[in-house]
């Protein structure tokens, strides 16, 4: 299939602007509002939780000492800009290009907390005890609306490929 450029990539730079503020904005009042550490139970299995985190997702290299945190705003800048290009060579390929704007709006959400503090700030507490085996409490990572955006972004990806194919048999 023939990708088109019927739309622009203006409504999907929006999106990922959308999502960075509001992750943005929602990490401010964490911030203002909550002690390292501290959190607020809203439900049996959901905390609103002050975290930081100096790794990558599942705290990954989260103790490597400091460089981690170049490393990956390097990666994350790195991964805005190869987004935003193919944002522009794809914007009229709807799913994919509204995948790319999710991915683009969490890394420069997270780009920008490495950038201001040295670590990204996660805030949502899921947990459950049958996670109790897998994670130290049944708590799952915390995480963030970035992250939800990535994720979210990453799962349209593949959607979109699926349905490429399938279209292509």
């Amino acid at each position: 299939m023939t990708r088109t450029n019927t739309g622009g990539i203006w409504p999907w730079l929006g999106l990922a602007a959308l999502l960075v503020v509001a992750d943005q904005a929602i990490k401010v009042l964490i911030l203002a509002n909550y002690e390292l550490g501290e959190s607020t139970t809203i439900t049996s299995f959901f905390n609103v939780v002050r975290v930081h985190n100096t790794g990558a997702a599942f705290s990954f290299l989260a103790d490597a000492g400091g460089w981690q945190r170049w490393f990956f705003t390097a990666v994350g800048a790195a991964a805005a800009v190869f987004i935003v290009w193919m944002l522009r060579s794809n914007p009229g390929q709807k799913l994919f290009a509204f995948a790319l704007a999710c991915i683009l709006g969490g890394a420069i959400g997270n780009v920008v907390d490495r950038l201001l503090h040295g670590y990204v700030v996660d805030w949502l507490d899921f947990h459950w005890d049958f996670l109790g085996g897998l994670f130290p409490g049944g708590h799952f990572p915390a995480f963030n609306i970035a992250d939800m955006a990535i994720t979210v972004g990453a799962m349209a990806l593949i959607l979109d490929e699926v349905l490429r194919v399938r279209r292509n048999r």
